[in-house]
């Protein structure tokens, strides 16, 4: 039989309450990493513009958290660039000049075109799958003139073709430039028949990564992607 003594019990007690403590620093973390995608979302739309600063005590009531989980989100998303903080005024979402920007968006199609020709070389059934429903989505949300869908649905097409080349740093490489960049991309999709060129354009994308006969010269991409992104720093 084991004797439970006063000190047994209150090691037991505080055992109990680490655990307890545990369980909610996992939940903390939960909360922040919810978070930190929602505002990613909502950045990389257009929702949230270039240089709009982030209130803790809004984020926390919209998102029913106290201001830990908020302040983890915004120094998670600070540390990828996504936001700026400066000391005795809060923190931004970070906003680019024309020529950082351009530096940015060369930097992404130099990225978008590795992660393409890795993709071809390396993609599994599953992969496939993904990139067509991803690009199905994204042809169903520009039929309809549904933006918000659209740009869901264009992220999710991108990040299956980064996924699609097995290489986990090319990978997080890419998609951490797709977020900082997200709001100046958006910009571009002002009518339901830009939001069509774009699934043109995708389209070809993945007859070239799919190696399909039809697919187009790969320079002929290039210059086309080219011209996506001079659009893209022209509105921005």
């Amino acid at each position: 039989m084991v004797r439970l003594t006063e000190n047994s019990g209150s090691r037991m007690r505080s055992e109990g309450g680490g655990s307890a403590t545990m369980a909610g620093q996992a939940a903390d973390m939960t909360s922040s990493q919810r978070i930190a995608e929602s505002l990613i979302d909502d950045i990389s739309a257009g929702r949230i513009a270039p240089g709009a600063r982030l209130d803790e005590h809004g984020l926390a009531a919209r998102f029913g958290t106290s201001r830990t989980p908020v302040r983890e989100a915004l120094a998670r998303l600070a540390a990828r660039g996504v936001l700026r903080s400066e000391w005795g005024r809060g923190v931004f979402v970070s906003d680019y000049g024309k020529e950082e920007l351009s530096e940015m968006l060369e930097a992404m199609q130099e990225l978008e075109e590795i992660c393409s020709r890795l993709a071809a070389k390396r993609l599994t059934l599953r992969n496939e799958a993904a990139i067509l429903s991803a690009h199905r989505k994204c042809a169903e949300a520009a039929e309809a003139g549904d933006l918000p869908g659209f740009l869901k649905a264009n992220d999710a097409f991108h990040h299956a073709i980064y996924e699609a080349t097995q290489n986990r740093f090319v990978s997080e490489i890419a998609s951490e430039f797709r977020y900082r960049t997200g709001p100046f991309r958006a910009k571009r999709f002002r009518t339901k028949d830009d939001m069509l060129d774009s699934v043109r354009l995708h389209g070809s994308l993945v007859k070239t990564v799919l190696g399909r006969a039809d697919a187009p010269p790969a320079e002929a991409l290039r210059r086309e992607v080219s011209l996506k992104y001079i659009e893209a720093l022209d509105q921005a």
